[in-house]
């Protein structure tokens, strides 16, 4: 639990400014996303977020895990 609210907390620090997410996750598939763009956020944090189980998904210009996102 401990990685997926280090992951949450550091993709907070992206959600541009003025911006209400007040659904900012979803869970479909064993997927879970999360609504914060990965072209905003540097390689570094980027690569912080997939050792806690966070990738890019260009696709959707979001935030995906396999690993939180089975129910």
């Amino acid at each position: 639990m401990n990685d997926l609210i280090e992951a949450l907390t550091i993709m907070k620090e992206y959600i541009p400014e003025g911006c209400n997410l007040d659904y900012p996750t979803h869970c479909e598939h064993d997927i879970l996303t999360v609504a914060i763009d990965p072209s905003n956020i540097p390689k570094d944090v980027l690569q912080r977020l997939d050792e806690l189980g966070f990738f890019p998904d260009d696709e959707l210009d979001v935030m995906s895990s396999f690993r939180f996102g089975s129910c």
